[in-house]
């Protein structure tokens, strides 16, 4: 591991701190949140498998 993929790690790792708090702050649900956990996931899936193929 080089010194920039450990800050990139510890980065990352704060921006899912701030991510969490947020989530909490709104008092969601583990199902709720988990579900637009999800959700979002898909949509991002999707956005990459369409420029995948529109790409090529």
């Amino acid at each position: 591991m080089t010194e920039y993929s450990i800050v990139s790690i510890i980065s990352l790792l704060g921006f899912l701190v701030l991510a969490v708090s947020a989530l909490s702050a709104h008092r969601l649900s583990l199902k709720k949140g988990l579900v637009t956990a999800l959700a979002w996931g898909a949509i991002f899936a999707m956005v990459v498998l369409f420029i995948d193929a529109v790409g090529t």
